[in-house]
């Protein structure tokens, strides 16, 4: 361990204050010019002297969703996620939005659809409905995406393929039904594939404005961890995630 011998100036923590103050006010402009044409949010700020993580996680106890940035720095950490926002996405008491920095905007993608993976966990209920809600709210499809393993097993070759797929989209779309009635309005797309949920998930993140899936995390220690599909959902796409955690 190397330990500098320059001393801190005195004044370093209202230095620190003064800098969080600018960060806020910057937020707040931002918040005000996106929001100019629908009316101003309400914007509370605060600066606390404390642990980054701890008091994030703590706050997301009366939040209903939380967003962070990616901030993975330098060649290694460049595709990877920042400390704070990994530590978020596994222990946070709410969704939790995942807005990537260098996030390529494609012609078109306003008009984008809001991609959702689909499965039987009650997370999964919770991201199904934060989904349609927010193709609601951009006006765009939703494209609802179902697998029926989540692993990734190999094709069976003595499985009657589209008999089993009929059987699938008819259940998904059973279980689409009641979000469809409450949101009539919003086009939806019904994906089934056999396995690789990962895979298709992030192949059709590919053209789509806003990911939400649900942690698949399973009881005594892998219920504090993120589900795999969800981990490799954050980790991958390009586009803003959003993650469900089951509570």
């Amino acid at each position: 361990m190397v330990l500098s011998m320059v001393p801190f100036p005195e004044d370093i923590g209202q230095m620190q204050e003064a800098e969080g103050r600018r960060i806020i006010e910057d937020a707040t402009e931002i918040v005000n010019a996106t929001t100019r044409d629908s009316g101003r949010l309400q914007v509370s700020s605060e600066v606390l002297w404390s642990p980054p993580v701890p008091t994030l996680v703590d706050l997301t106890k009366e939040a209903q969703m939380i967003v962070v940035g990616c901030r993975g720095r330098g060649a290694l950490s460049r595709g990877l996620l920042g400390s704070v926002s990994t530590a978020l996405v596994h222990h946070a008491h709410c969704p939790v939005a995942v807005i990537h920095d260098d996030a390529p905007r494609p012609p078109g993608f306003a008009h984008a659809p809001v991609l959702v993976g689909v499965d039987g966990v009650s997370a999964s209920e919770l991201a199904t409905a934060i989904a349609f809600d927010e193709a609601s709210w951009r006006g765009v499809d939703l494209v609802a995406l179902h697998t029926l393993s989540d692993a990734d097993w190999p094709d069976l070759p003595h499985i009657k393929w589209s008999a089993v797929k009929a059987a699938a989209d008819e259940a998904l779309a059973e279980r689409l039904a009641g979000w469809q009635e409450r949101y009539p309005h919003v086009t939806v797309r019904r994906v089934v594939e056999y396995a690789y949920p990962a895979r298709h998930l992030l192949r059709e993140a590919e053209s789509a404005q806003l990911v939400v899936v649900g942690n698949r995390g399973r009881g005594g220690f892998a219920g504090m961890l993120l589900g795999s599909v969800s981990t490799a959902v954050v980790y991958g796409a390009h586009t803003p995630v959003i993650v469900v955690r089951q509570r």
